[in-house]
Parts: C-alpha cells; structure tokens; sequence
C-alpha cells in the first residue's frame, strides 16, 4: 500500500470530516487521477521527439503513454488533424499515490528557488493544475541522455465539490502552496 494512501486514510480523511462537518464517508473528498500532459509543438517539424519525450513520460511515471492527435486543422501552425502533437497518461489508484509522494517529497523540493505551487490553479470545481516547465527536475531522467529540455502540466482531479475542499485535501497531503502575498 502507498505511504501516501495509508497516510490519506488514516490521518486526512478524518481531518476533512471534522473541517466540513460531513455526514457520509463517501462525500469526504479523493484523489481520483493525476493526468500528465506534454504538448510538443515540435512534433510537426520533428516527429522523432514524441518518441523520446513518451519514454521520459514512461520513465517518470512508470506507465506507457497515449501519443495525442490533433483535433483541428491550424493552417498558421501547419498542423493538419491527426497529427500527433503531444504524449499524456492518467494515473490511477497506487500509481497515482506513487507518482504523488514522489511528485512532493522529491520533484518539487529540487526546483531551484522553489516557494511554493500557485494556491490559485484551482478550477473552481476542486481539480488542481500544475506546469513543470522543465522536465529535468525528475530523478529518473538523466540530463546527459535528453535531446531537448520539455515541459508538462499535472492534473490532479479530486471529488471535491469546491475548491476550498481540495485545497485543504492537497495541503494536509503535503502540497506546499505558497503564502497568498508571496510572488512567483
């Protein structure tokens, strides 16, 4: 069982009960999935750089990605519908704990001059959004090995109804948000 889970079950699920007074077990909010997304822009010049950019996908999250498509047609871009553009997994169950704990404990304390993730990527429907702007920052990916330094965003969708329900999930699950009145 992931540390995280069994630190969820034991510890935060009792702490969101007595913070918002719920009635039934099943309304206390969950994680549901984390969503991982590297858009690569790239792709329509160079289309070797889905493939590596979906290795490093599998190697920080340890599940093989999708490789996305476009939906439309963008003459300015010269992208045409059905070409592939981007990688993406979801994460679910231990996985998503896994990738989480990771994610808190070692990914984000190694940014440098890291103060915090934005308190204000909410929704408004209790789903939080993070983009990592350089995917170097995972212990699994070696920087002598990567072509080009990429971004990706981290979708973490929760059964919050509000977002003050999955503000407090996340804060007691270890996400260090920043002070209101501190910058970027």
């Amino acid at each position: 069982m992931p540390r995280m889970k069994d630190f969820y079950e034991k510890t935060v699920a009792s702490k969101l009960v007595r913070e918002f007074s719920y009635k039934n077990p099943h309304q206390v909010p969950r994680l549901v999935k984390v969503s991982l997304n590297m858009g690569l822009g790239e792709a329509i010049q160079n289309a070797k750089i889905l493939d590596s950019a979906a290795s490093e996908l599998a190697a920080i999250c340890g599940q093989k990605p999708v490789i996305t498509k476009a939906r439309r047609s963008i003459a300015a871009f010269k992208l045409r519908e059905g070409m592939p553009i981007g990688v993406n997994v979801t994460l679910r169950r231990d996985k998503m704990y896994f990738f989480l704990d990771k994610l808190i404990n070692v990914v984000l304390p190694r940014v440098r001059d890291f103060r915090g993730v934005s308190p204000k990527a909410f929704d408004g429907r209790g789903n939080y959004t993070l983009g990592i702007k350089e995917h170097i920052i995972f212990p699994e990916i070696d920087y002598d090995k990567i072509d080009k330094i990429k971004g990706l965003n981290i979708s973490i969708v929760t059964s919050a109804r509000t977002d003050e329900e999955a503000r407090f999930l996340l804060k007691e699950l270890g996400m260090p948000f920043r002070k209101s009145g501190q910058p970027n």
